[in-house]
């Protein structure tokens, strides 16, 4: 099995003032009722904040886009709260009758680049619409992870909320530059809002050249759990497409001990046609089933500013 690219979906004509550049992040929820599948994904103003927003497709064929948005679906946090600088979506989960929003929040820092933490918005609307639980966030750094927490994959399976998440493990200075390195850790929780983090590592790096694993997508497929993910090395990763982002993959039998296979046909690399939207990177995964299908959402060069498309698993 392999997976297919069908191309570029969408990116922004820049005629919004908060959505000028990027469609970064691709968060994918298949609302069958309607026959659509509403991604959503961060964009950015001219200061190079982000915002979240979403286009709606079709299932059938998710180049025909049927509804794009006309407002961020948040703010940013007031001033000095842990999103005022920026609001990424990471995943959504259907609970009951409604929907959470689980995002990072960003603020700008004076001895590093940035720092992120675990934001949650609900909608009770479908998913229209959102406003924040809380104005704080849902985690941020403590003793254990003393530097931050990024994206969440967030699944209710057997009772227990389970999240696989980036945790940024330390900082260096790279050709005057501060770059984070993270992996991937795995918590649980009764609720999806209080989390237990036992710094269980899920997806740690290969070698000391791997630098940034992101944006886990899993899911249970019968008895295995499968995951996608974005995995880069320290050096020149933004213009050294040879170190940029690669999509890896990973199975376990608990969700907790993975095996990565890289190197599987699960896995998607550049395209390698010169001056495609994805032939120096691709990044930041969304796996869903739709209809019979298995489609993977995902950024290609420029970590979201050449859009997103997708792909779909044949046989």
């Amino acid at each position: 099995m392999n997976w297919e690219k069908k191309g570029l979906i969408y990116l922004p004509e820049g005629n919004k003032e908060w959505s000028l550049t990027h469609a970064q992040v691709p968060v994918a929820d298949f609302i069958e009722s309607e026959d659509i599948i509403r991604v959503y994904f961060s964009t950015r103003d001219k200061l190079g904040r982000s915002y979240p927003d979403f286009i709606e497709v079709e299932a059938d064929n998710p180049h025909n886009i049927v509804k794009y948005n006309d407002e961020p679906l948040l703010k940013l946090g007031k001033l000095g709260t842990f999103d005022d600088c920026g609001v990424m979506p990471s995943w959504v989960v259907t609970n009951k009758e409604k929907k959470y929003l689980y995002y990072i929040g960003w603020n700008v820092r004076n001895t590093i680049a940035y720092h992120n933490s675990i934001g949650l918005a609900i909608s009770e609307d479908g998913g229209m619409t959102f406003s924040r639980f809380s104005e704080g966030p849902l985690w941020d750094r403590n003793y254990n992870e003393p530097h931050y927490s990024g994206t969440s994959c967030v699944i209710y399976d057997k009772g227990i909320w389970k999240n696989w998440y980036l945790s940024c493990t330390e900082w260096r200075f790279i050709n005057g530059k501060s770059e984070p390195r993270y992996h991937i850790k795995y918590a649980e929780s009764e609720d999806g809002i209080n989390w237990l983090r036992l710094g269980k590592i899920a997806i740690d790096y290969k070698d000391q050249n791997e630098a940034g694993i992101v944006k886990a997508s899993v899911i249970r497929d019968k008895s295995i759990y499968k995951m996608w993910y974005s995995y880069r090395n320290f050096n020149n990763y933004r213009t050294d497409k040879n170190n940029s982002y690669r999509i890896g993959y990973a199975e376990s039998h608990n969700g907790i001990n993975w095996l990565r296979k890289d190197n599987s046909s699960y896995a998607l690399d550049v395209s390698p046609k010169k001056n495609e939207w994805d032939s120096e990177m691709v990044e930041y995964p969304h796996v869903i089933d739709v209809k019979g299908r298995r489609l993977m959402f995902y950024n290609g060069n420029g970590f979201g500013k050449s859009g997103f498309g997708y792909a779909e698993l044949k046989q």
